[in-house]
């Protein structure tokens, strides 16, 4: 089995539907919403980095579609995940 680092495992742990869950929707926004912003704040310091750049658009865009998938399975989960990451929609 792989070590998750602790923070990792805090939000899967916040976010989690049930016990052991790892891939729910809320789980997947909250692990990518963490990656975007390591990612960024890698790009404030590396502004000529352009294949980080691009990373961050993918996830960005893979974020987007599985908030997009959330809010058409249910509208509280998906208000809820919004208002406690701090998303706009």
């Amino acid at each position: 089995m792989v070590k998750l680092p602790d923070d990792k495992l805090q939000l899967i742990e916040e976010f989690a539907q049930h016990k052991g869950d790892t891939g729910s929707p809320e789980v997947q926004v909250a692990l990518l919403t963490q990656k975007i912003e390591r990612l960024v704040l890698h790009l404030d310091e590396n502004k000529k980095d352009n294949h980080s750049r691009r990373g961050l658009l993918k996830v960005v865009a893979k974020r987007r579609r599985i908030i997009q998938y959330l809010e058409s399975l249910d509208k509280k989960r998906y208000k809820k995940l919004v208002e406690k990451l701090g998303l706009k929609k």
